[in-house]
């Protein structure tokens, strides 16, 4: 009986040993499939100048850089904890919290895309007057700096609680470290669902008015509207895919609980779906969808000597 469980155990081990290297591998294959055609349609977007100077190809672009940082941060922490390597604190806090601030910034800038779509919709008229160079700024320096609220106030926060001795240690970096108190992880939860509820009722918002344009459209403008709001639905999932992302957390603790070998599965399979997956969708609404930045981007990717 005791062989009997010992071969089970082993089996076990052996099952989860395979299935770790297995869910490693299939990630950084994802990640550097991702990093690649991201890379491919930021050079697209640099080499032509009607893309530098249109509003929404501007957003896409930011969605790009911020998710293939975001991608090459998290993959990054993700090896470290599975190689429990530890690194000092004080970077650790600076990592958790660039991390965080490019996680949020995404969502936001889809919420702003989905404002895009709305002017050039519903306020033709108006578009491009409301779409210039000084409202592009303004616009961006409105995301990046309601992306810094949440990981700043966390920072501050872990850093009011922290013994000044605990700077000078080294850990294992993870976001959950600086959530140290439950009153600092109910405050950042609240802040998030404050956050992501706005951005819900704005998409919300351009995807019932853009619906009410596409049945009002002539037939000559219902492509263009049809269009818009298949894009609006597509960014309200990249959104509920980003909402899950900050659910995870508490699920992976859950089913730590149960099973180790659930436990590590799911964490890879959360990575995939949660933060690979969302990110992938950008490319594909503007990279693919887009009739001109695909032409453009074709080009490139086959190297063709003029465009």
């Amino acid at each position: 009986m005791q062989g009997s469980g010992d071969n089970s155990s082993l089996s076990n081990n052996l099952l989860y040993d395979f299935s770790r290297v297995f869910m490693k591998i299939t990630v950084q294959i994802l990640v550097g499939i991702f990093l690649y055609v991201n890379c491919l349609m930021i050079y697209t977007f640099l080499r032509k100048e009607t893309f530098r100077e249109e509003t929404r190809y501007i957003l896409f672009a930011q969605t790009l850089f911020t998710d293939s940082a975001l991608m090459v941060l998290s993959d990054t922490l993700s090896i470290m904890n599975n190689l429990f390597y530890p690194i000092h604190i004080i970077p650790c806090a600076i990592l958790c919290t660039v991390t965080t601030n490019l996680t949020i910034c995404t969502p936001l800038t889809l919420v702003a895309m989905c404002l895009e779509r709305y002017v050039a919709i519903c306020m033709p008229l108006r578009h491009a007057d409301i779409s210039t160079s000084r409202t592009r700024f303004r616009g961006l320096l409105i995301i990046w700096s309601i992306s810094s609220i949440i990981p700043l106030f966390t920072l501050v926060a872990y850093l009011a609680v922290i013994p000044s001795g605990a700077l000078l240690s080294y850990t294992v970096c993870s976001v959950e470290l600086m959530l140290g108190k439950d009153w600092q992880a109910q405050a950042r939860s609240s802040m998030f669902q404050v956050l992501f509820l706005f951005m819900i009722i704005i998409i919300a918002f351009t995807y019932i008015k853009i619906m009410i344009a596409a049945r009002g459209a002539s037939s000559e403008n219902k492509k263009l509207t049809s269009r818009s709001l298949r894009t609006v639905a597509l960014h309200a999932f990249q959104l509920f895919l980003c909402i899950m992302q900050f659910l995870n957390p508490y699920l992976e603790m859950v089913v730590l609980k149960i099973d180790m070998l659930a436990y590590a599965i799911l964490r890879y399979a959360n990575f995939i779906i949660f933060i690979i997956a969302p990110r992938c969708l950008s490319p594909l609404i503007y990279g693919l969808r887009d009739e001109m930045f695909f032409h453009a981007l074709k080009h490139h990717a086959l190297c063709e000597k003029s465009l």
